[in-house]
């Protein structure tokens, strides 16, 4: 079974080159839905700094220290990280190179319904943030907890609730953490006997400190009756943390209970309520965070959490589970972002919808606005997971903050980010391109890039429907091209640093996922023509392999659609010249990163031959935990 020519034509006239019509596909009606994703952000900070000493660097520490020394942290600044901060200092954008190229791509004509020009004026998005801190493991974070309590311990007496994520993902991190947490409560009982100042504060009352264990999930689970100071009451809470398989990390129903539980008990006691919160997700339940904020704050409640750094622009990341039985790999998703209020990188990889964990350098948009409101702390952990798919393969290195701190996230409300996005025609294009583009709402977006079946018929259905798919695909991205250089005027007036770099990587990553999708739709239809010959009597299916080296249209497809490899080359060079732009423009960034892996990936595609375990077909017998 070949591809008909019309279904061939079809394909290359809707990448936009040469063709006046798109042939059977003369309209693609595309429904745009405003995402509503719950995507919950976590922050970075410290003592009170100034910006420029926005993430620190902690030596990482393991044993329990003899001698204590302090320093203050954690209370709210103000205008520091607040929405009334002043504007982040601006580039002098006019002198960008990426504003004078003048970069020729020739683009179908096909509207997107559903999209639309919103708005005209331009919104003031800037964030100041608050600074903070980045740390080695959960030995320096806890370090750094046990100076924080301390500081409220030579104030008042306190109360601390430890809140320990009890998913799957984290059974790793739990057993480190039981085996570090001995050290705070040593150097807690090293400070009580040496430090007047807490003497003084506790008075009479031998019980300055009131700790409480729990664990938490799909509900929480109290490990202990109440407050205690009894030291092995404490540990043993910590050795009895379990797991949770509901695959949901309520983290503000948590944090709720906690202050309802507590926070009366603590003003009555007249102690100081702490919250430490352990976990490795971003949370299910970040539509509640305006009203856990307003509870934290109305309790004088900071919050403390270790967390992990959000995947650049994206809710989600992917962990890697082995099956103890039959050492079958499975791939979990788990919530790790985005960095924002709402995403505002694409979702699509060109393909499907992306698989990566790229850093942003900063953490969950809901954990960091808790931390920053209540006046806590959020510790980055490293970066680097053993078993998380996609990390950075070019720089796994933690951005530092004065290479950041013009691209700092908006730290408001959704409801208040979304009105501001909407004051710009600029940003809100931008969003809907996101919104279009997004293989998590449309799942036709999603096109097969491995696992194609080894028979010829096999291999000719699958292959028909990723071409039906990448057809529609390409002219929503010829759409979405169209609609970015309509705007690119305004980018010079945009004052936010972060939305035109922003603009920068989806334009660049527009025109080279483009080339990538006609590449591997190309790569189907010569198999499909004349299918290769199996070098291993093992292999079993066929995969997509992306490649730095281009295929050329045959002969029948230059004739039809009078596009040749030069054509081709024009095209690849200025996508890459669009991505080597947003490299230079934005140095040691995220945005840079994932310009430097497109480029390092090239824009070819090959079918290669694979193998895999017949077991994968039937995997019915196994349970995978929820993450």
């Amino acid at each position: 079974m070949k591809f008909k020519a019309e279904q061939i034509k079809a394909l290359l006239v809707s990448f936009g080159i040469h063709v006046v019509a798109l042939g059977s596909l003369a309209f693609v009606v595309q429904q745009v839905k405003e995402m509503e994703l719950i995507i919950p952000l976590e922050t970075v900070f410290d003592e009170e700094r100034v910006q420029e000493q926005f993430e620190q660097e902690i030596e990482k520490a393991t044993e329990a220290a003899e001698t204590m020394t302090y320093v203050a942290g954690g209370s709210v600044s103000g205008a520091v990280g607040g929405t009334n901060a002043p504007a982040v200092s601006q580039r002098a954008i006019e002198t960008a190179e990426s504003l004078n190229a003048d970069v020729q791509v020739n683009v179908g004509v096909m509207d997107i319904n559903g999209i639309s020009d919103l708005g005209t004026d331009l919104g003031e998005g800037e964030v100041s943030g608050e600074v903070g801190a980045a740390v080695e493991g959960y030995g320096t974070a806890l370090s750094r907890v046990t100076q924080e309590i301390v500081r409220h311990m030579r104030q008042s007496k306190v109360m601390v609730v430890w809140l320990f994520d009890e998913s799957e993902s984290m059974t790793d991190d739990q057993k480190e953490i039981r085996d570090q947490f001995h050290k705070v409560y040593d150097e807690l009982g090293i400070v009580e006997k040496q430090d007047k100042d807490i003497k003084a504060a506790a008075g009479k009352d031998k019980e300055i400190l009131q700790t409480v264990i729990w664990g938490y999930g799909n509900k929480v689970d109290e490990l202990m009756k109440g407050p205690s100071s009894d030291l092995k009451e404490i540990k043993k809470a910590i050795d009895s943390i379990q797991k949770d398989e509901s695959g949901k990390e309520n983290t503000c129903m948590a944090i709720n209970y906690v202050i309802d539980k507590f926070g009366a008990q603590a003003r009555r006691q007249k102690r100081k309520l702490l919250i430490v919160l352990v976990t490795d997700e971003s949370g299910t339940d970040g539509q509640n965070i305006d009203a856990t904020i307003d509870k934290v704050k109305r309790y004088e409640t900071p919050v403390y959490i270790m967390g992990r750094e959000a995947v650049f622009g994206y809710p989600y990341a992917r962990l890697r589970w082995i099956d103890p039985k039959t050492q079958l790999h499975f791939w979990l998703t788990i919530d790790r972002g985005p960095e924002t209020a709402m995403p505002e990188a694409l979702q699509t990889d060109g393909l499907h919808a992306r698989w990566d964990a790229f850093s942003s350098g900063f953490g969950p948009y809901e954990q960091v606005r808790i931390a920053k409101e209540s006046g806590g702390i959020f510790f980055v952990l490293p970066g680097e997971e053993e078993n998380l798919i996609g990390q950075d393969a070019i720089d796994k290195r933690k951005f530092a903050f004065y290479d950041l701190k013009e691209y700092l996230p908006w730290l408001v409300s959704r409801r208040e980010y979304v009105e501001d996005r909407k004051k710009s025609r600029f940003r809100e294009t931008l969003w809907e391109v996101i919104s279009a583009l997004n293989p998590h709402t449309d799942p036709e977006l999603n096109i097969q890039e491995s696992h194609y079946e080894f028979s010829k018929e096999g291999f000719a259905t699958q292959a028909n429907v990723s071409f039906t798919r990448g057809v529609r695909a390409l002219a929503m991205m010829n759409e979405a091209e169209k609609r970015l250089s309509k705007i690119r005027p305004m980018r010079a007036a945009e004052e936010s640093t972060r939305w035109r770099a922003n603009y920068d990587l989806i334009h660049a990553q527009i025109l080279a996922y483009r080339v990538r999708l006609f590449q591997a739709l190309l790569a189907l239809d010569q198999h499909n023509k004349s299918p290769m010959v199996p070098k291993s009597k093992l292999s079993n299916e066929w995969h997509l392999q992306r490649t730095p080296k281009m295929l050329a249209p045959d002969a029948q497809v230059v004739k039809l659609t009078k596009i040749d490899m030069e054509e081709l080359k024009k095209q690849e060079a200025a996508a890459r010249e669009m991505l080597a732009q947003v490299v230079k423009d934005h140095p040691n960034t995220p945005w840079a990163n994932r310009a430097n892996f497109e480029l390092q990936y090239g824009f070819g595609f090959q079918i290669i031959e694979g193998f895999r375990d017949p077991r994968y077909r039937d995997t019915k017998g196994i349970k995978l935990p929820n993450p």
